[in-house]
């Protein structure tokens, strides 16, 4: 055979199994609304949503968004496309569960906050401002509590100080958070 027979027969495989190879990834285990574990083939991968934060477990609207993410991957074909790794080992990713954008979808039923580096104008941030404007999901509580600032233990009862060139910060556990 010649050799442009065996490019198109090479091509022709890639065509044939790259869609399995891409879809062939399986739902372990969700930990909270923006992580879980996916095993492709023989590996076992955490992912962790790129650019957005959904609330811890124990926190408000923790379990339920969670519980939204088992709806939208659970048992679905998934795949990403991996952006970073985090300071906990998990691959940071753009996850799709058939073929729905899950990090989106989480921002559209108000389970999860935009990151807070995505710009005014990104796409996340105006779901993010429709979300809390129909008062979807967290922005149904009157004063949701941002995931960043429950992990460090900020709360609406700490005082509030204003350093002398304008920053704003608290003493939470003797360590000073700023943005309150």
């Amino acid at each position: 055979m010649t050799a442009a027979v065996h490019m198109k027969i090479f091509l022709a495989a890639i065509l044939v199994f790259t869609p399995l190879a891409s879809h062939a990834h399986k739902v372990l285990y969700i930990a909270d609304g923006d992580s879980l574990t996916l095993q492709a083939g023989r590996k076992r991968i955490k992912l962790r949503l790129a650019g957005i934060d959904a609330p811890e477990i124990k926190q408000a609207f923790g379990q339920q968004a969670r519980q939204s993410l088992y709806q939208l991957c659970w048992g679905k074909d998934a795949s990403y496309d991996a952006k970073a790794v985090d300071q906990f080992g998990r691959t940071v990713a753009t996850l799709r569960c058939d073929g729905i954008d899950i990090g989106r979808a989480q921002v559209e039923r108000g389970m999860a906050w935009a990151a807070a580096r995505a710009g005014s104008g990104s796409d996340l941030k105006m779901l993010e401002t429709a979300a809390r404007a129909t008062r979807a999901g967290l922005w149904s509580d009157p004063n949701p509590v941002a995931p960043w600032r429950f992990r460090h233990g900020t709360n609406a009862g700490a005082a509030c100080h204003t350093g002398p060139r304008g920053g704003r910060y608290q003493w939470i556990n003797g360590r000073k958070i700023y943005g309150c």
